[in-house]
């Protein structure tokens, strides 16, 4: 029998925030393909990687979906997130999320991920890069990012990929810190050298 109570499980459609000022928050996401938050124990094992330098940090959630990640982020110290989605209903769910947590620093844009990286760069501290795992994205983001100018000096950057494609190929300039895969889910913690792709 589970010891967990009813009462604390999550309702389809539901995820919550782990740790940090919101811990425990429960907030719905629409029901869209792709969309799919990262689990409770991915999230929990990135922000252990990330608690060195999630505090002050400046983030992108490129292709935010749900926005559990930037809202981990936010709840866990970052001084600013800005979330990137296409989709309408998330945008608008986003949006609702921030306002209903009072969570300053953070900013939704409603555009595609790649036309958003064609704009004015600037430099942020961690990326988080949840794509869907079959569109091919991870890719071609990551080296927008790498010759945008939108990475800081020893800014992190997380790949969630499907576990079964191994390890990301990255640009020159990125090394691979930590890597792990939960289920059917890899993840990736990736470091920028300082002089590398930021200032290239």
């Amino acid at each position: 029998m589970s010891k967990k109570s009813p009462k604390h499980a999550l309702a389809s459609g539901e995820f919550r925030i782990i740790g940090g000022q919101f811990r425990h928050r429960r907030l719905a996401f629409p029901a869209l393909p792709g969309l799919r938050p990262s689990p409770d124990r991915v999230r929990e094992t990135l922000f252990n990687w990330l608690a060195p330098v999630i505090e002050g940090a400046a983030c992108l959630d490129l292709f935010a979906g749900s926005g559990a990640l930037g809202l981990e982020a936010l709840s866990r110290g970052a001084a600013s997130c800005t979330f990137v989605e296409q989709a309408a209903p998330a945008v608008t769910a986003l949006r609702g999320h921030l306002a209903r947590l009072n969570a300053a620093g953070g900013e939704v844009w409603q555009a595609e991920a790649l036309a958003w990286l064609a704009g004015p760069a600037r430099p942020f501290d961690i990326v988080f890069l949840d794509p869907p795992y079959a569109a091919g994205l991870l890719a071609p983001a990551c080296t927008a990012l790498a010759a945008g100018g939108w990475l800081a000096p020893g800014a992190r950057v997380y790949l969630e990929t499907a576990a079964a494609d191994g390890e990301p190929a990255l640009p020159a300039g990125w090394s691979l810190l930590r890597s792990k895969r939960a289920g059917q889910v890899g993840y990736h913690l990736c470091m920028v050298e300082s002089g590398s792709a930021y200032d290239r």
